[in-house]
Parts: C-alpha cells; sequence; structure tokens
C-alpha cells in the first residue's frame, strides 16, 4: 500500500493549491460545484503543509466539525433503520461505523490520498500515522461539504460514501472492541482484572506512537502500537486474544 501511496505523492505537488483536475474529481465525488476551493485546500492540509503562505491553517478544526456532523448523520441513519435496536446496540453500530479504521478504508476507496497536502516522509511512518491521517482527513472533508453545502449535502456524501457499503458489509455488527472481549473472557475464567501499562512512547508531538502492554496477574500477554493510548490498548488486547484463545475473534 505505501508504494501506491508514494506513487500519488510524487504526482501530487505539495506546494500547490487544488489544480482543476483534482478540483473537477472532488466535485464528482461530493456531487456539487465548488464555489470555494480555500476551504476543501483547508479540509485537505496537514499540518506538516504549514508553511504560513500558501498553507495557513490545518484541517484539524474541520476534522473536528466533520466529527460531529458524522457522528449525527450516522445516529440518525441508524436509528431509522434499525427501529427495533436498542440504545446499546445502535451505540456499538455507530462506534463500528465511524472509527478509524473504517473511515481509513473509505479514504483508500474514494483515493483522497491524492487530493492531501503533506509532507512527504510522513509515508515512511508506520501504517498507525498514516492510517489516522486519512481517516482524519475524511472527517476534515464531510466538515468542509456541510459548511459549504449544508446537513442534506453532507448526509448523501456520508450516506453514499461510508453507510451504504458498510452496511450491506455488515461492519455495522462486528464487535472490535477487544478490551471488553477480553475483560469478558478473564471474567469467565475467574481471573485477575486485565491491567495496561504504557510502556513507550516515540515521535514527534503531533505524531506521537503510544505503546501499550497489557498483563493479567503478573503475566504479560500482548503489546500493542497506537497513535493514542486507547487505541494502544485495543491492539493490545487484540493480541492477548489471540494469544490465549486464537478462536475467539
Amino acid at each position: 500500500m505505501f508504494r501506491i501511496l508514494k506513487q500519488y505523492f510524487k504526482r501530487l505537488e505539495s506546494k500547490k493549491l487544488l489544480r482543476k483536475k483534482n478540483i473537477r474529481e472532488l466535485e464528482a465525488l461530493i456531487g456539487h460545484k465548488i464555489h470555494d476551493p480555500a476551504l476543501f485546500v483547508t479540509a485537505l492540509t496537514h499540518r506538516s503543509a504549514l508553511d504560513g503562505k500558501k498553507f495557513k491553517e490545518s484541517n484539524e478544526r474541520l476534522e473536528f466539525l466533520g466529527d460531529a456532523v458524522l457522528g449525527l448523520v450516522v445516529a440518525e441513519y441508524l436509528y431509522t433503520s434499525f427501529p427495533s435496536t436498542n440504545e446499546g446496540v445502535l451505540t456499538k453500530m455507530r462506534a463500528n461505523l465511524v472509527n478509524k479504521n473504517t473511515l481509513f478504508e473509505i479514504s483508500k476507496k474514494i483515493n483522497l490520498y491524492q487530493y492531501l497536502f503533506i509532507q512527504e516522509d510522513l509515508l515512511s511512518n508506520q501504517n498507525i500515522g498514516i492510517r489516522t491521517i486519512l481517516a482524519d482527513a475524511f472527517e476534515a472533508l464531510t466538515g468542509a461539504v456541510y459548511l459549504q453545502f449544508g446537513y442534506d449535502s453532507a448526509k448523501s456524501f456520508i450516506v453514499e460514501n461510508l453507510l451504504q457499503e458498510n452496511i450491506k458489509k455488515g461492519v455495522h455488527l462486528v464487535d472490535d472492541n477487544f478490551k471488553s472481549q477480553l475483560l469478558e473472557y478473564v471474567q469467565r475464567q475467574k481471573w485477575d482484572l486485565p491491567r495496561y501499562t504504557v510502556i513507550g512512547e516515540e515521535g514527534p508531538e503531533h505524531e506521537r506512537i503510544f505503546t501499550v502492554q497489557v498483563a493479567v496477574g503478573e503475566t504479560v500477554l500482548g503489546s500493542g502500537k497506537g497513535r493514542n493510548k486507547k487505541s494502544a490498548e485495543q491492539e493490545a488486547a487484540r493480541i492477548a486474544l489471540e494469544r490465549i484463545n486464537p478462536g475467539l475473534n
């Protein structure tokens, strides 16, 4: 995957703004003619590309907004589509559909990385980094669609690109809360509760990678890496589950 990503980034001159070809492709993706390209440049600008001239603002604020819009649209869609499903299950469904892994897969499918403004050397980082960057960019793009074209357009963009296919594939039903699964397993075995410990941090402040270790009693069952402590804990729990019961997940 990284070879393909590098090819895209070599074609993209990172110090130029969106070219006409890129704008037309982006318009086709979101289903609207863009009348404020600057907003979408911001949505596609990673903080590593900021230079104080052409790129003065990163996509982090739009990511914040897009995350909220995404959560509302997905919640509304699930509430309407599954009228007999209780709140707890709906919450898990929503989490599956808006988590970083799902958004990363959608970003790959729509080739979002070909529009992104970012330092190319970030592609040499571990998979963890680029997955989060692309997931965040999808949220930021959602925020830009909402600001420029309104809620209904943002909803159509999300339903078409995120919800329809993933609902059909059953992504909303997958139980990927490995910490919860591990807790339930050790409780059934009457073992000590899992204990998570941060054992390492690396990388610059804005690209921090955490390493977390999970132990039950005195036995270390696994360790995982992530862009934040929660994702590292989930990865550690997943590895622990594979170790103690390979057929469990």
